[in-house]
């Protein structure tokens, strides 16, 4: 896709990418246990990226600053792209940007709630059971977690809550 740009989201592309959140996944999306992790939390906008064709903003994914017990990580999400370019490579160029960047900056952990098939291409894992917690309703085996560093994960244990 060669008129694909990637860019680190700035505080001007906010309203747009609320109204492309709105319109993908609807109001339902405040009930969700991440979603209520993020309203405490701002996401980090160097962290953050937005997908373009020409000048038409068609995804974003954003981490934010988060701890899993006491140890630092990042939480990926909201990832999301407009339906008429879903299949196209997008959302997975979007998150091997924003975990590139992760890395470079020093993050070791980013976990997220999703589906493993998806997120495994770009090296999300399942955490085991029991071993990570999330305050209110959450498929245990949508909690997956990718290390930015060998080993970063080893260890680490406990409830997932923002970082301030």
């Amino acid at each position: 896709m060669t008129d694909l740009t990637i860019l680190p989201e700035a505080a001007e592309d906010a309203v747009a990418i609320e109204r492309l959140h709105e319109r993908t996944f609807g109001p339902g999306r405040y009930a969700r246990t991440a979603y209520r992790i993020r309203e405490e939390v701002a996401h980090s906008l160097e962290l953050s990226f937005t997908a373009r064709i020409g000048t038409l903003l068609v995804g974003s994914v954003r981490l934010s600053p988060i701890r899993i017990g006491q140890t630092a990580a990042l939480l990926l999400g909201p990832l999301t792209v407009e339906p008429p370019f879903r299949e196209r490579g997008i959302g997975q160029a979007l998150m091997e940007r924003a975990l590139a960047e992760a890395g470079l900056r020093g993050h070791r952990l980013v976990l997220l709630v999703g589906d493993e098939p998806y997120y495994g291409k770009v090296g999300f894992k399942k955490i085991p059971k029991g071993q990570v917690t999330m305050s209110g309703p959450v498929d245990p085996a949508r909690l997956l977690v990718a290390e930015l560093a060998a080993g970063a994960f080893q260890g680490v244990s406990g409830a997932i809550q923002p970082a301030f």
